[in-house]
């Protein structure tokens, strides 16, 4: 394995357009203003990864509340095709599990990935997250709309 240096850095508003890029060429998907917008105010659930000072991954979160339930939402995740199975990914994983960790008051973590991206699936399985669902054309405009929702559970209720 080549070895190189993996940092994350803060999403501002002056590389904001790197992200946008990256985005742009890592997802079938074009995510809108608002999401940006958004992004730039979540701090620490938003990382840019550095490869040896080039930008060439980021993860974007949020945290979301449903049913009485605290869920921190894996917006995106990704990384150029080029610095793939160097670790980068995993270094943005476990980023988003300090925070849940060190917050402590997240219930779980979801993200939702295309049905046909085995390697994604793969990725999220040696973390811990399981398939619970299946949302039918939850894509427009991408073949398959379908996507599989990944889930980690950090904290079972006690009833």
């Amino acid at each position: 394995m080549r070895s190189g240096r993996i940092e994350l850095g803060d999403v501002t508003p002056h590389n904001i357009k790197q992200l946008r890029k990256l985005n742009s060429v890592i997802f079938p998907v074009s995510y809108n203003d608002k999401f940006y917008k958004d992004v730039l105010e979540v701090g620490e659930l938003a990382k840019l990864a550095f490869y040896n000072d080039t930008v060439v991954g980021a993860v974007c979160c949020r945290v979301d509340h449903i049913d009485n339930t605290r869920r921190l939402y894996i917006m995106t995740l990704g990384c150029l095709a080029p610095y793939r199975k160097l670790g980068i990914g995993t270094v943005m994983v476990e980023h988003v599990l300090k925070i849940c960790e060190k917050d402590g008051n997240f219930d779980n973590i979801y993200l939702h990935v295309q049905v046909s991206n085995e390697v994604a699936i793969e990725f999220y399985q040696k973390f811990d997250f399981e398939i619970i669902d299946t949302k039918k054309q939850y894509y427009k405009r991408i073949d398959p709309a379908d996507a599989y929702v990944l889930q980690k559970t950090i904290r079972t209720r006690k009833s």
